[in-house]
C-alpha cells in the first residue's frame, strides 16, 4: 500500500504482535464507505466491506493487550464473503471502535439502509398472523378451534 492510498483513509493501522509492534502482514484501513483488510505475505488477499453492512461491534481487551495499549475488535456484519471477522491487536481500540462506529451510522443515513432490529417487532395485524390481544390463541389459526378444553 502507497502512501498516497493511506491518505484516502480515516483510519490505518497494522495488526501488532503480543510486544504491540506492528510487525505483521495484516493490515487494516477503513474508508468514507468501506472498511478494508489485507493479509498475506507470499500471497496477498484483500478483502472489502461496505460499512452500512455491519450490524454490530465488540471491544475486547486482555489484560496483556492492555499492557501494550493494544486491543481487538469483533465486527459482525451481513457481508457473505467476510460475515463475522476480528480486527486484532490494533493500537487506540476504543477510539477506532468510536470511529469505525459513527462512519457505519453515517453510510446508513446516507444510504438509508436500517437494521431489521431498528425495525421493531412485527404488528400482527399486519402480517397476518394470529391476533394475540384475545388470549384465545386456538381459534385464530387455521380456523381450527380447541375442543379439549
Amino acid at each position: 500500500m502507497t502512501k498516497s492510498e493511506k491518505n484516502n483513509y480515516l483510519w490505518y493501522d497494522r495488526k501488532r504482535t503480543f510486544l504491540g509492534l506492528p510487525l505483521s502482514f495484516t493490515k487494516y484501513g477503513l474508508s468514507e464507505d468501506r472498511f478494508f483488510v489485507e493479509k498475506g505475505f507470499f500471497t496477498t488477499t484483500f478483502d472489502e466491506v461496505r460499512l452500512y453492512r455491519i450490524l454490530d461491534l465488540k471491544l475486547t481487551q486482555t489484560l496483556g493487550q492492555k499492557m501494550f495499549g493494544v486491543g481487538s475488535i469483533k465486527v459482525y456484519s451481513s457481508d457473505r464473503a467476510q460475515g463475522e471477522f476480528e480486527i486484532l491487536n490494533i493500537k487506540k481500540p476504543r477510539q477506532v471502535k468510536e470511529l469505525l462506529s459513527s462512519t457505519i451510522e453515517k453510510q446508513r443515513d446516507a444510504k438509508r439502509v436500517y437494521n431489521r432490529e431498528m425495525l421493531g417487532g412485527h404488528d400482527s395485524d399486519t402480517c397476518g398472523g394470529p391476533d394475540f390481544h384475545d388470549n384465545d390463541f386456538d381459534d385464530d389459526i387455521d380456523g381450527v378451534e380447541d375442543t379439549n378444553n
